[in-house]
């Protein structure tokens, strides 16, 4: 339903496609697009754990720095991949990026497994996350604008979620495959490393039946394909017994295509047409990237140090705090759409920031054990992962469709780098004789002010996006007024 627009732009169309994609009852259409573009997360949290277990470490002869560089790459890969990636998400097209980047990553895990000297592995872990990083902006670009408005707001925070579902993966593969009882060392960290090249196989045969983006589609001048779609969308869901609502014309908004937007626009929109929703993406993207990378890439220093746990028994409470981290978001992710985001995400921020400065004193006092300890954390992490997810649903939703890649690739590209000071400051407040516990107490009350301020933000300034269209929400770049335009007065 896109007809001719009124005579004020004859180069304008009238689309009723944001409409009809958001008044769809949830279908088996809905989880095909769940499962085929959900995997990235769990790709990642499949990938970083199996780099933070190092199997390869005495294979390839690589120190402990030279391992953990190994990540940086990896880290370093997806924030090079998601800000290439996330503009020609926007340009392109979200269907041509998430089958490319899923591709990448299939050809750089895969090859990383065939390392056999330090260098290559490094190479081949950077094209992996590029993959991964290009992944991020064009699949939460398609999830939202496929997804209808109802449910928009826990299907993502779901997905994303999933990053724990890969990390157990890793973890429980790990586990198996680096236990020289039953496969050669030389060759278990290398099964491991092919575990996400064979699911991404399936997963790109899937995507291949996944359309592109109707919304992006008219705004890039394709009105009849995307019409073409989403009649075979309806088509779909009424033969399975789903009944639709009547179309609303009055819904219909008025596009002028444009194939690209200047830097200089994309900056404007930032900087001066939504300079606090700039303020809040920011805000919840680098204070949960903070929280994340201190706590989770230091968790089992403190419990080897201050518990006296061994490499192998830190390792096992992992699980815990994995299954924590993917139950929040699936258990908490409806009340996103239900409750609300603003309420939901100073709900979620606030317990998680308050759980752990209470941890916090009790660590000080000596009060502590580690698996008391790690309850706290999965309590904590349980509404911070939720909090988290909800972050890239914020950053995702509140600015238009036309530069929705780069705001996310940008936001996650500047999170990352914050993100990136919490491991080496928390690692430094560990002492090796795990007697001074001041400096890490200091450390988590930060982490925990940092969480409440980023509550607090998103009460003040967030953006009451449930249940809303992605237009509602924030206006496509190209949407052109009908309204004739108004002649000056005569002196």
């Amino acid at each position: 339903m896109t007809t001719a627009a009124p005579p004020t732009d004859p180069a304008a169309v009238k689309s009723l496609i944001p409409f009809r994609m958001d008044r769809l009852p949830w279908a088996r259409f809905h989880w095909m697009v769940v499962v085929g573009l959900g995997v990235s997360w769990i790709l990642d949290g499949l990938e970083i754990q199996l780099v933070s277990n190092a199997g390869f470490q005495d294979s390839l002869g690589m120190s402990a720095k030279e391992v953990g560089l190994a990540g940086t790459i990896y880290l370093i890969g997806q924030v090079v991949g998601a800000l290439t990636f996330g503009r020609l998400t926007d340009t392109l097209g979200r269907k041509k990026l998430f089958i490319i980047t899923l591709a990448i990553y299939l050809v750089g895990s895969g090859i990383a497994g065939l390392a056999w000297t330090p260098w290559f592995l490094y190479v081949w872990r950077f094209v992996a996350g590029l993959g991964i990083g290009g992944e991020y902006t064009a699949i939460n670009s398609a999830i939202d604008e496929l997804i209808p408005a109802k449910y928009r707001g826990r299907v993502d925070i779901a997905i994303n979620g999933t990053y724990w579902a890969g990390a157990l993966l890793g973890a429980f593969a790990s586990f198996w495959l680096l236990d020289t009882d039953h496969v050669a060392a030389n060759v278990g960290w290398r099964i491991a490393f092919f575990i996400g090249p064979v699911m991404g196989l399936v997963i790109i045969w899937l995507r291949r039946h996944i359309p592109e983006s109707p919304r992006w589609m008219v705004t890039h001048g394709q009105g009849e394909e995307a019409e073409r779609i989403v009649d075979d969308i309806e088509a779909t869901v009424q033969s399975h017994g789903h009944e639709l609502a009547t179309v609303d014309e009055s819904k219909a908004i008025s596009i002028k295509a444009k194939e690209s937007i200047p830097f200089k626009d994309l900056m404007h929109v930032f900087i001066k047409k939504y300079p606090s929703r700039t303020v809040l993406g920011l805000t919840m993207m680098i204070t949960q990237s903070f929280l994340y990378n201190a706590i989770f890439f230091t968790y089992a220093l403190v419990l080897q140090n201050f518990y006296g746990l061994e490499k192998s028994d830190a390792a096992i409470y992992f699980i815990p705090f994995a299954i924590g981290n993917l139950a929040g978001p699936l258990m908490l992710g409806h009340l996103f759409d239900t409750i609300g985001r603003r309420k939901m995400i100073f709900s979620t921020y606030m317990i998680a920031g308050i759980v752990l400065l209470v941890s916090a004193f009790l660590f000080k006092a000596g009060a502590l054990n580690a698996t008391t300890h790690t309850i706290f954390w999965c309590v904590s992490f349980f509404f911070a992962s939720a909090g988290a997810s909800s972050a890239y649903l914020t950053v995702s939703e509140i600015f238009p469709l036309e530069v929705r890649g780069q705001a996310i690739s940008y936001f996650f590209a500047i999170a990352q780098v914050f993100g990136a000071i919490g491991p080496v400051l928390f690692g430094s407040f560990i002492p090796e004789d795990g007697k001074d516990r001041n400096p890490l107490f200091w450390g988590y009350v930060l982490a925990s002010a940092i969480m409440l301020v980023g509550g607090l933000v998103a009460m003040k300034i967030g953006v009451d996006a449930e249940g809303k269209g992605l237009e509602d929400i924030a206006d496509p770049l190209s949407k052109v007024s009908d309204e004739p335009p108004v002649e000056p007065a005569r002196a």
